[in-house]
């Protein structure tokens, strides 16, 4: 999660200065998350996380969709690029024996339909690049997002996202090949694509002081079908996992 927060911050870096030029708004600030170690909730880890949600033009960088370029826009469609990090895992604990998974970068396509700040609908699909042997894979999205004001500048939002893989990226953090097996005595399994999980989020922005605020979230993450059935989630992990995050941000005009 910190090579995830200098990578974010590498990309806005590089585009800062057209960013500023043109005028960026949004939201920046860095933040602590209490989440999973990995993708099958073998143990959980407290990590700095940051907290991004900007746009200068066509141009926004993200926390969770990283960096897009709607390229079309029309009625409150966009369309176009984005590339974001894609974590990997370290194959320690109770996942010893299995490979490690490197932090790869993942590469794709969006649409989206937004036709008020509050509310949207999107979908997401990427390739990822920069894994091991076998490792990577095709990844999406798809999900929805309304936000609603609560009194006293306090504003809440709510997130439904389902997450695809096709067979490569669910066995590359779900699989276990007959060598992993032998050295980690966790069951040997193929992983298939599909449905990969389903995310509940509910956040709250709290203001502080001019241009700053408290951004909090809790997640609510369920595998589902060959995620879940996976050896490794039986063995150690778990089909229910939480996540819990918050962050100072500063807000620009």
């Amino acid at each position: 999660m910190q090579r995830k927060t200098l990578a974010l911050l590498a990309a806005l870096a590089c585009f800062s200065g057209p960013a500023l030029a043109d005028g960026i708004t949004g939201e920046a600030g860095i933040g602590v998350g209490y989440q999973p170690h990995d993708p099958s909730g073998s143990r959980y880890e407290t990590r700095p996380i940051p907290y991004l949600d900007l746009d200068w033009g066509d141009v926004s960088l993200g926390t969770d969709d990283g960096l897009t370029w709607s390229a079309l826009k029309s009625n409150g469609f966009s369309a176009g690029p984005y590339v974001n990090y894609l974590s990997g895992r370290t194959a320690n604990g109770e996942l010893r024996g299995l490979r490690d998974v490197p932090d790869m970068a993942e590469a794709g396509g969006f649409v989206q339909y937004a036709p008020a700040d509050f509310w949207r609908v999107f979908a997401f699909v990427g390739q990822a690049v920069g894994g091991g042997s076998g490792q990577g894979g095709v990844f999406g999205k798809v999900g929805g997002e309304i936000g609603y004001p609560l009194g006293g500048g306090v504003i809440g939002s709510s997130n439904l996202t389902a997450h695809f893989a096709d067979a490569q990226g669910t066995q590359t953090f779900f699989g276990v090949s007959d060598r992993e097996a032998q050295a980690s005595g966790i069951r040997a399994y193929n992983a298939g694509g599909g449905l990969q999980n389903v995310a509940l989020t509910q956040s709250f922005e709290f203001p502080l002081a001019p241009h700053w605020s408290l951004v909090t979230s809790a997640s609510w993450i369920h595998l589902t079908r060959s995620a879940a059935d996976s050896s490794i989630v039986k063995a150690v992990g778990d089909t229910n996992q939480g996540e819990v995050q918050a962050a100072i941000a500063y807000k620009f005009d």
